[in-house]
């Protein structure tokens, strides 16, 4: 009796530790502390739907320990019947309404936000093309490892995705290989990536949130995608709108890779376009190559999404990238001795983008531009049709 005891008590204890740990949470991370628009409604909608929930369960059980309480067959003797009420149709009209009434509670918000949230208009023209006022991001998604590319400024990047703060950001969200899914926790729900289709949505970063969890935010893969799916991790790194500018612009600057300058970062260059740049870019132009862009490798926090970002790791993660991240593409694709790996490990931690160094007042001219072009193409269609209504 005493060991079901306590039994009974360890359970009931671990019980309670969950119901609360689950709750916690860090802002970059945890769902259940929102960092921005998307993520704010979607919890509102949460906390209603509890809300919601609670109140049949108190109703319910309130009601349960009343009938209990007062038909005791103590009380009420051994030859006591309940009144029937299977046609009492006040009653039946009050237990179909009151569920229908709480339905129509939850209803209309959640069809209100699906529409509003799945509203991507803004990131399109009308002829279909990226509109250069918004922010647009393409996202790839690869066995085990995500691109992304800022089709206005013409900047790609992987792995470390940079967007602006206190501004609505419009994914357009592909798969390469096998369905996987882009997850944001703290800023909102998830969206499969497909490899039949483009999904779009948008999420906000809010500014105050972005400070507190340092400006970084991770974001995962949701979708099982074969046996490196934990592994599937990216940041995101949540800036000021003139920091984020001055971030493109410097990587606008990027027009040719960077030079090696020490001797094992030369030697670990030339290793580098012989073994690697077939797969690897280190400029951050051209999407949909077989491996992510390498750049900025040198000021990301992580290796190969979630490996700490030191020398160590970068070189044990080339020397075996199949013991870190089971199923990759890249097991198998060289052959490099230990010297070979140390230079070339050399030359990719040199990869830096030096800040400052872009113009933004060049990439502001080039949105314009864009902009100009995309409502002059609007006047000359509607001149074209003016004219052809003329015409006839």
């Amino acid at each position: 009796m005493k060991n079901h005891w306590m039994k009974a008590k360890w359970i009931g204890l671990i019980t309670v530790l969950m119901v609360f740990l689950s709750g916690c949470g860090k802002n970059h991370l945890s769902a259940l502390r929102p960092a921005g628009e998307v993520g704010q409604e979607q919890f509102n909608l949460m906390i209603l739907s509890i809300i919601i929930m609670l109140l049949v369960v108190v109703v319910v059980t309130v009601l349960f320990t009343i009938a209990v309480a007062k038909n005791r067959r103590s009380k009420k003797g051994e030859d006591f019947k309940p009144k029937d009420v299977a046609t009492n149709h006040t009653l039946e009209i009050i237990w179909t309404s009151i569920p229908i009434i709480l339905l129509i509670i939850l209803a209309v918000p959640t069809v209100y936000l699906v529409f509003k949230q799945a509203d991507t208009s803004a990131s399109v023209t009308e002829e279909g093309e990226v509109n250069p006022e918004e922010n647009v991001i393409n996202v790839r998604a690869y066995q085990y490892w995500w691109e992304f590319e800022y089709p206005t400024e013409q900047v790609v990047t992987s792995q470390e995705m940079v967007v602006p703060t206190d501004e609505r950001v419009y994914f357009n969200l592909m798969g390469v290989d096998v369905k996987h899914s882009f997850w944001v926790p703290a800023t909102g729900g998830k969206l499969d990536t497909n490899i039949d289709g483009i999904n779009s949505f948008y999420l906000v970063f809010d500014e105050d949130s972005a400070q507190e969890s340092d400006r970084l935010f991770y974001g995962k893969c949701a979708e099982l995608c074969g046996p490196s799916h934990a592994l599937m991790d990216f940041k995101v790194q949540a800036l000021p709108a003139e920091e984020y500018d001055q971030w493109l612009a410097d990587m606008q600057a990027v027009e040719e890779p960077v030079q090696a300058s020490s001797e094992d970062a030369q030697a670990g260059e030339e290793i580098f376009a012989d073994s690697c740049m077939g797969c690897h870019a280190t400029t951050p132009t051209g999407s949909g190559a077989m491996g992510p862009n390498l750049t900025n490798f040198a000021d990301r926090e992580l290796i190969a999404g979630y490996l700490e970002h030191n020398e160590e790791n970068l070189q044990e993660w080339i020397r075996d990238p199949e013991s870190l991240k089971p199923g990759n593409k890249m097991t198998g694709a060289y052959e490099l001795n230990d010297e070979e790996i140390e230079a070339v490990s050399a030359y990719l931690m040199e990869l830096s983008v030096e800040e400052g160094s872009g113009d933004v007042e060049a990439l502001e001219e080039s949105r314009q531009a864009n902009t100009s072009e995309d409502e002059g193409s609007e006047g000359e269609e509607e001149s074209s049709e003016n004219d052809e209504e003329e015409g006839n």
